[in-house]
């Protein structure tokens, strides 16, 4: 699951919006672990352009 909430993300990247709610929604179905890695990945991947709903989005739902 967590490599196909990756494919999503990268998928919609494009927009700031969009990113946010995949984000959401992926760590509700997500375990505890993969939430981590995921938190990781996001920061590596997106933190440059989306820092701040990383950020908030991690901060909200943990």
């Amino acid at each position: 699951m967590l490599d196909y909430t990756k494919l999503i993300l990268r998928k919609v990247s494009f927009s700031r919006e969009l990113f946010g709610k995949e984000l959401k929604k992926s760590i509700k179905w997500l375990k505890k672990d993969e939430i981590l890695l995921l938190q990781t990945w996001c920061v590596i991947s997106f933190g440059d352009i989306y820092g701040d709903v990383i950020q908030e989005t991690f901060k909200q739902m943990m």
